[in-house]
């Protein structure tokens, strides 16, 4: 009788528990790409490339379903090339949820403008870290490792870094591929440079700072919002350092793009000298936003779009 007791809670118990790291929501987009045949095989990619991110494990970490990585894949099919090749680009975005509340902080948002694939209609995606297979599982399996790394970062200092190592093994077994986006030549601003950057000393301070302002400033906002909001001030000002020694950097735009909204929303409740050293601050390391960080200063009482009761 035991025996089975004991295998009841094994089960019990392995229902709260995932090894999949993913909650990841997945649309194919081919308004430009016309004809039946070709929305029945978009249809099926979809679900191909739903089970791929949210079935595939990652990771070794154990992940309970709650604590899977809220993310999103957005593929819009913008031309087709052959029988079963395609032009798109790929927009990725992830967010984590802040101790507390009911809100989400973005950690990445990005548009991959560079993404041709080859598919055919209920084709297997396979993907092996080792071998550069074919260009669509490894450009989503790199932006899986992109999400894990962001997020692991955002909870342990430099926690992502494996992740981003995994990404860069992508990156190298995909140097002899025919698509773009891998190599370093065809552009300043593309996968290998992604990476590049997030192992690179001197852009470590952007990883420090994703630590400092969620762990140590969103997440304590519920409780004590000044003092969160001073941390996230704190971890603002990591980045002067790495304006500093490399203006306007691909690695510093990834950052803002997530974060400008929310640090816009944050700081337009700061005390008038915050709102002062905050725009001090962002308008230096950020300038193509500037405008909308002098908005800080005008604000009295921001509204959030996005339902919290710690940023308004």
């Amino acid at each position: 009788m035991r025996n089975y007791l004991y295998i009841f809670l094994f089960l019990l118990l392995s229902q709260n528990i995932s090894s999949q790291e993913l909650n990841c929501q997945v649309s194919v987009v081919s308004v430009q790409v016309q004809g039946t045949t070709e929305k029945q095989i978009f249809e099926q990619l979809q679900k191909s490339i739903f089970e791929f991110m949210n079935n595939t494990r990652w990771t070794k970490d154990n992940f309970t379903v709650n604590e899977r990585i809220d993310c999103s894949v957005l593929i819009n099919v913008t031309q087709k090339l052959s029988a079963d090749d395609y032009m798109a680009t790929i927009q990725i975005q992830s967010r984590r949820p802040v101790y507390k509340s009911s809100y989400f902080s973005p950690t990445v948002n990005y548009i991959d403008e560079s993404f041709v694939f080859k598919y055919q209609q209920f084709q297997q995606l396979e993907f092996n870290l080792n071998t550069f297979q074919n260009n669509i599982t490894s450009v989503l399996a790199y932006y899986a490792y992109i999400i894990i790394a962001n997020d692991y970062d955002t909870y342990s200092n430099l926690g992502g870094t494996e992740y981003f190592q995994k990404a860069q093994l992508i990156v190298t077994n995909a140097q002899s591929a025919a698509e773009s986006g891998w190599k370093s030549f065809e552009s300043q601003k593309n996968r290998y440079w992604i990476v590049e950057n997030a192992l690179q000393p001197v852009f470590q301070p952007i990883r420090e700072c994703m630590y400092k302002y969620h762990r140590l400033g969103l997440d304590i906002m519920f409780d004590k919002a000044d003092d969160g909001r001073k941390e996230i001030l704190k971890s603002m000002d990591l980045l002067s350092g790495v304006y500093k020694n490399r203006p306007a950097s691909f690695a510093m735009e990834l950052f803002f793009d997530a974060k400008v909204t929310e640090v816009v929303n944050i700081f337009s409740k700061g005390n008038p000298d915050e709102k002062t050293k905050a725009v001090e601050i962002l308008t230096t390391v950020d300038p193509a936003n500037s405008n909308k960080y002098f908005k800080i200063q005008k604000t009295k009482f921001n509204i959030l779009i996005i339902r919290t009761s710690f940023l308004v």
